[in-house]
């Protein structure tokens, strides 16, 4: 068996590398701002996000996932205070997910919100 050694590896298109069906690398990721005009600060294989109202976003791929079986871990703090946030992840299609971001227990218990700093990240293969 041979050894492969590189520093550095890209895609023929730019980014990083991807194979399809892989499982072992975030398959896609995110990091935007969920309040007022919604703003993508830094992704791979995101193409865009939906801003569905308050606290509702749809984060939609650039190329699909094999199945709707894909993992996500998502996080969401309030830039201008220390409150984290809920992230409930529904309606996984191949082509995206619904992200709802929740207040807790210090601003907007339970209810829907905005915050300034959201990350998502996808674990599954692309089709």
């Amino acid at each position: 068996m041979s050894t492969i050694k590189a520093n550095d590896i890209q895609n023929a298109s730019g980014g990083i590398p991807t194979v399809k069906g892989q499982k072992l690398i975030p398959t896609a990721w995110v990091n935007f701002n969920g309040t007022g005009t919604v703003a993508i600060r830094g992704s791979e294989n995101v193409s865009s996000i939906t801003d569905g109202g308050v606290g509702q976003y749809t984060i939609n791929f650039s190329t699909t996932m094999a199945n709707v079986n894909y993992a996500t871990a998502s996080s969401a703090i309030e830039h201008a205070s220390t409150y984290a946030s809920l992230c409930k992840n529904t309606s996984f299609t191949t082509a995206g997910y619904l992200l709802a971001i929740y207040g807790d227990h210090t601003i907007a218990a339970g209810t829907k919100t905005d915050v300034s700093i959201i990350s998502s990240q996808v674990m599954g293969g692309q089709a």
